[in-house]
């Protein structure tokens, strides 16, 4: 087995053949994991406070995600689920289904990132609406597609030389429910709205969480207004 290169020689490969837009925040090369505990290449151990971006809710190696990952690939490892699909996407659909509040009809669709799942629930609510307009927040984060893009707020280091960007989108002050109304008065007539989009908490913008209600009144809002 080939001996593991250091943190140093990794970052001068590194910077030679990915692209530097697409940054880390630190060094530190990951060599393992376990639970909430990384260790570098070096040998030292760290405190995995982000979780993989707070996807690893269960943690790091987890022996019962070790072994499904395990029995899958022995069995298959991909095929393309729009020409062969395959059992454990339609049972993990329905139990997403299952799972998720209200007494209605579920339906669920994979994608591959936050910004490909936003692009394609503007997809549908402009073409279930017949509406051009979607409305997002100050301070959000939604992507880095052109789309999402767009409806990110945040200019450096998103979408600093990007531009021009996509139309037909609309920036409303955030957490505060007067300020969404009055803005349906004087930004844009909820007429012409297909959907409004929103984090429930703000995470690139600063962990911002809206008042106690707030989307129960945005909720309202939207039916209002069809």
């Amino acid at each position: 087995m080939s001996q593991s290169l250091k943190a140093d020689a990794l970052q001068e490969i590194r910077e030679k053949v990915i692209p530097g837009g697409h940054t880390s925040s630190t060094t530190c090369y990951v060599a393992s994991a376990k639970g909430a505990i990384l260790t570098d290449v070096e040998g030292r151990e760290y405190i995995d406070f982000a979780g993989g971006i707070a996807v690893m809710n269960v943690g790091h190696s987890h022996p019962r995600v070790v072994a499904a990952i395990r029995e899958q690939a022995e069995k298959f490892t991909h095929t393309c689920f729009m020409v062969n699909p395959y059992e454990p996407a339609v049972k993990l659909a329905e139990k997403l289904g299952a799972v998720t509040p209200g007494n209605f009809p579920k339906k669920t669709l994979f994608v591959n990132s936050g910004a490909e799942a936003v692009e394609n629930a503007v997809k549908i609510a402009r073409y279930y609406t017949g509406r051009p307009a979607i409305v997002v927040f100050e301070n959000a984060y939604h992507g880095r597609t052109m789309l999402t893009m767009t409806m990110t707020a945040k200019v450096k280091p998103y979408k600093w030389g990007f531009g021009p960007f996509a139309p037909e989108i609309y920036r409303a002050p955030y957490g505060d429910i007067q300020a969404l109304k009055d803005f349906f008065i004087t930004g844009i007539d909820p007429e012409h709205v297909a959907a409004i989009v929103a984090e429930p908490v703000q995470g690139e913008g600063g962990f911002i969480a809206p008042p106690k209600g707030y989307f129960q009144e945005v909720a309202g809002l939207c039916k209002e207004n069809g």
